[in-house]
Parts: C-alpha cells; sequence; structure tokens
C-alpha cells in the first residue's frame, strides 16, 4: 500500500494541473460577455429602440411614422421630440406634434 498512495497523489496532481491547463485559456475569453457577429442586440423590454449607430436617425418609414396621434400618444408628449424645431431625435425631417411612431416614449411626469 505504501507504493500506491504516491501514485495516487501523483494522478490527482497530475488531472489538477491539466484541468487547470485546460480551464484557464477558455478563462482568458471571458474578460466580457460577447454576441455572435450579426446578431443585433435586443433592447430591456419597455425601453425605446435607439437609432442604428452611423447612420444617426431612422426614416419616417423605419419608425413608422404617422401625422396623426395613435390611442392618445402623440409627437408633443414625446421625450425625443423637439419642439422648437418640430424635429426628432430619433427620426428624421418635419415632426408635426400631432404625429406618432413606434419610438413613442412618454415625457416623465
Amino acid at each position: 500500500m505504501k507504493t500506491r498512495e504516491p501514485q495516487r497523489r501523483n494522478l490527482l496532481r497530475l488531472m489538477a494541473a491539466g484541468g487547470v491547463a485546460l480551464c484557464a485559456p477558455a478563462m482568458w475569453g471571458c474578460k466580457e460577455q460577447q454576441q455572435p457577429a450579426g446578431t443585433p442586440e435586443k433592447p430591456p423590454a419597455g425601453a425605446t429602440p435607439a437609432p442604428p449607430s452611423g447612420s444617426g436617425k431612422l426614416s419616417q418609414a423605419e419608425a413608422k411614422y404617422q401625422s396623426t396621434p395613435k390611442a392618445g400618444q402623440k409627437c408633443s408628449q414625446c421625450m425625443h421630440f423637439i419642439a422648437d424645431s418640430s424635429s426628432c431625435k430619433l427620426v428624421e425631417g418635419q415632426i408635426s406634434p400631432e404625429g406618432w411612431c413606434k419610438l413613442f416614449a412618454a415625457k416623465a411626469a
């Protein structure tokens, strides 16, 4: 039995060292959670989607803009509407205060 104990310990040491050697490179790649290329990030539920980066603002068609209110929501009540210039922070072109789009986010009360 005396010869068997050192063999078992050596085997356990070898297995532990091998496990560390295999796991260490995998851990180095885990600095931050990454999404596969081409997969769009999903905004949190209830969040206003941001316009695509690089292009600035969404077109009115992309934002599903309409010049009439929808279900009591209108641009003049939206946090993205800029009243001075009748424009929007997220949508291109002239925006009616009575309009609506899918990016509507109510102003904080």
